[in-house]
């Protein structure tokens, strides 16, 4: 993968997917900071990163918060000189699985502004930061639930629905500029957020592989892949680009 010396943000990279991203990008030369809500997780994948002889910095960063966001732009450019890839990876689920006339609004409000709000604000200042510099990569992290009706997971699916949209509205708008915008959707994977819905429901464990043609979760190892090679330069000619990887759930 060509990514050597980039410098990339991943949100939400203390655990699951960002953190297997964060690892991923660091094995493959790139320079990243680790944003996490937790900030004792992000220092942990920080050192892991710089312990295996990589270059990392953990910032804390909430993603709901704009002006945090717009100070971790720019600790990673002061720090770096610059921003390469923005990986917008931090989202949360429900509290509660309902249908939509039962739904919570503090789940409805929650979600929305991690998953949806969140990916705006992340996207706004770092394409101000990318504009700057003429060049820059996002990646947004979807879902299946973005392209699929999701059960009883409204904001969530409402959320991830409007990542996908983000994600090939922005590739339109800045496709001239030498930015690109694509978006991973994930199916079942190995995360927290599985692990929420399983220690909620253990009976949807054996549904759950029931609907997955190959019969097993993704690895958050599996999609940090598809993230890399996006934000890679083997990619120029790919923008405003959904790519699915659920085990064939989607067929």
């Amino acid at each position: 993968m060509k990514v050597k010396d980039k410098i990339v943000i991943i949100t939400g990279a203390g655990s699951g997917i960002g953190k297997a991203t964060a690892m991923h990008f660091a094995y493959h030369g790139a320079k990243v900071v680790v944003s996490d809500i937790n900030l004792e997780s992000a220092k942990k994948v920080a050192e892991a990163i710089v312990t295996n002889g990589g270059e990392s910095l953990p910032i804390k960063t909430d993603v709901t918060n704009f002006i945090e966001v717009e100070q971790l732009i720019q600790k990673t450019v002061d720090a770096f000189g610059q921003l390469d890839v923005m990986v917008n990876n931090a989202g949360i689920g429900p509290r509660k699985l309902l249908k939509t006339a039962e739904y919570t609004l503090d789940d409805w409000d929650s979600v929305i502004a991690v998953n949806q709000t969140g990916v705006f604000y992340c996207m706004k200042l770092a394409l101000q930061q990318m504009m700057k510099q003429n060049f820059g990569n996002i990646v947004n992290i979807a879902s299946l639930a973005g392209l699929k009706a999701s059960l009883n997971n409204l904001s969530y699916s409402a959320s991830k629905f409007a990542v996908v949209g983000m994600t090939k509205s922005s590739a339109l708008e800045y496709a001239k500029t030498g930015i690109r915008i694509n978006a991973v959707c994930p199916g079942y994977t190995e995360s927290a957020l599985l692990d929420q819905l399983l220690s909620a429901k253990p009976e949807m464990d054996m549904l759950l592989k029931s609907v997955i043609p190959m019969k097993r979760y993704g690895k958050a190892s599996e999609i940090a892949d598809a993230v890399v090679w996006l934000a890679s330069d083997q990619t120029k000619f790919m923008t405003g680009q959904t790519i699915t990887l659920d085990g064939g759930t989607s067929l």
